[in-house]
């Protein structure tokens, strides 16, 4: 198989995930306002409950499906690359009846045991998905075993699209008939994108059957295999994998009793503790995932290169894509976080105008949090290489200790009245630089990949700082002519244009690497006339 670096499927995951966050962001806000707080409360009854169950069915399962296909094809085995892909259909298949099965029939003492009785037909209208999405999950996963990523991202945005058309449709349409129906069409709106998202999926597969099948059957030999011990391959990849998936909210949810005594002992009262709690997770916290999006893509896409090249034994290639993809991570997470920490009151009061004191008052939270977006975009590197490796536990074990020093630090932080809630975020933020400092050491110990630490660190650091004091500089001249919104959204923009500048005249960027993106010799060729 010919080498193949991680970084075009990171960019088609990338953008697919943008695409994604922009068009969940259309369903939210006028779901809410269609259906009313009574409809949501409804909604967000059924939904995390999905989630969960597909947290548990899919989270793992994908990644172990590309590991293993990635290796295989690595040593031309294609057919028992297939043989992955069949097995783990089936064991799909058969996870999403039996989910689909317990949310659907199990709603009404599910919603009946959380005390809202009125949830029950979003539940059940979202139940279906479960059967479809852990199939269509089978399918990725073979797709990103062959390192292609653009199945995936059309199915992803195929998925989305119709999710938030059914949903806004439905409930628009029976809102007149009560919000729990009301509630009910939006839920239906997750089936009616899993079952779309499958077919756009099934049918790349299909369209692409013919070179796959040749593959397949110039490989066919008597499997080494049997069913049972890829099946038992594929558990010992994607276990510890949904367990380290599980491992943050488990603690968030903790986080929520520490926080709400410790606030409360320290004299503030129920209603103002629920009101600085909410401005942590419901006001800055979003703002910290976005970044996110780009790096799990790096992540996702880390896996089977880094798979391949080492049933190769490539190393050379192997170290190649773990410095490179830690890199883009830090260029990533970078320039958003110091972003966010320099524009962090403005950009509170951009996206809640009608909150201004709530707003205010979060901004010193989204300060904090932000700092932590450098070491969360590398936590999720740095786990997809481990991943690759074969060491899904390690990054779990990581992130548990994490985890471990969150709770203590949150607990000791937040009943000092002088930090609050900010001991929270503090705590959120040390949790991930301790996964994140475990997890370089153990790579570095599996593979001992050395960092170009002016290439690496330096560069990237020296571009974001200019990046960070232009848009300061200019937020604060723009604000006089144009207010809060208007000159914070200009700085955005006048940053984001800066560090990409500073990003070439720092040579931050390889011309090889810039070559691997996807339309990256129109990128170079267009550089090139600009220099003459």
């Amino acid at each position: 198989m010919a080498k193949k670096s991680f970084m075009q499927g990171a960019v088609v995951l990338g953008i697919a995930g943008i695409i994604i966050k922009i068009m969940g962001a259309f369903f939210r806000i006028p779901l809410a306002n269609l259906i009313g707080d009574e409809g949501m409360g409804y909604y967000q009854t059924a939904y995390p409950i999905y989630v969960l169950f597909l947290t548990l069915a899919t989270a793992g399962i994908p990644i172990a499906i590309s590991k293993m296909v990635s290796e295989r094809i690595a040593v031309d085995h294609h057919y028992e690359a297939y043989r992955v892909f069949r097995v783990s259909f089936v064991l799909l298949f058969s996870i999403g009846i039996c989910s689909s099965a317990i949310l659907f029939f199990g709603a009404g003492p599910i919603v009946n045991a959380l005390k809202n009785p009125g949830a029950k037909y979003a539940m059940m209208a979202i139940a279906p998905a479960l059967l479809f999405v852990p199939i269509m999950a089978a399918y990725r996963g073979y797709f990103q075993g062959m390192q292609d990523m653009k199945p995936t991202a059309t199915s992803q945005v195929v998925e989305q699209f119709f999710r938030v058309a059914a949903g806004l449709s439905l409930a628009y349409l029976l809102v007149r008939d009560g919000k729990d129906f009301a509630a009910a069409g939006a839920s239906f709106g997750a089936t009616a994108g899993s079952v779309t998202g499958l077919l756009a999926v099934a049918g790349i597969y299909y369209y692409k059957r013919n070179a796959l099948r040749g593959d397949v059957e110039r490989t066919r030999r008597a499997s080494t295999e049997t069913s049972s011990e890829i099946l038992a391959k594929i558990f010992m990849i994607a276990v510890p994998v949904t367990i380290g998936a599980a491992i943050m909210p488990i603690m968030n949810a903790i986080d929520v009793g520490i926080v709400m005594r410790r606030l409360q002992e320290t004299g503030w009262t129920e209603a103002a503790a629920v009101g600085l709690y909410g401005q942590l997770t419901g006001m800055a916290g979003p703002l910290i995932n976005f970044p996110q999006v780009l790096t799990q893509a790096i992540a996702m896409s880390l896996v089977p290169a880094i798979a391949a090249a080492y049933k190769q034994k490539d190393i050379a290639f192997l170290n190649y894509n773990v410095r490179l993809g830690i890199r883009t991570a830090i260029l990533i997470g970078l320039p958003c976080a110091l972003g966010l920490m320099t524009l962090s009151e403005p950009i509170m009061l951009l996206l809640f105008p009608l909150q201004k004191a709530s707003a205010v008052s979060a901004a010193p939270c989204l300060f904090v949090m932000a700092f932590g977006v450098i070491f969360l975009s590398t936590v999720q590197t740095l786990t997809g290489v481990l991943q690759g490796l074969g060491k899904p536990m390690v990054p779990v074990i990581n992130l548990f200790i994490g985890a471990i020093v969150k709770v203590i630090l949150t607990y000791m932080l937040t009943g000092v009245a002088s930090i609050n809630i900010k001991g929270a975020a503090i705590g959120t933020v040390a949790a991930y630089i301790v996964a994140s400092t475990l997890n370089i050491i153990a790579v570095k110990r599996y593979t001992g990949v050395k960092f170009d630490v002016m290439l690496t660190f330096i560069k990237p650091v020296a571009s974001a700082l200019v990046m960070s004091a232009v848009v300061w500089i200019s937020y604060r001249v723009l604000f006089g002519f144009f207010g809060n919104a208007l000159a914070a959204m200009i700085a955005i923009l006048i940053g984001a244009a800066v560090y990409a500048f500073m990003l070439f005249v720092t040579k931050s960027i390889k011309k090889e690497e810039l070559r691997a993106l996807p339309k990256g010799g129109k990128i170079l060729n267009l550089m090139n006339k600009f220099k003459r």
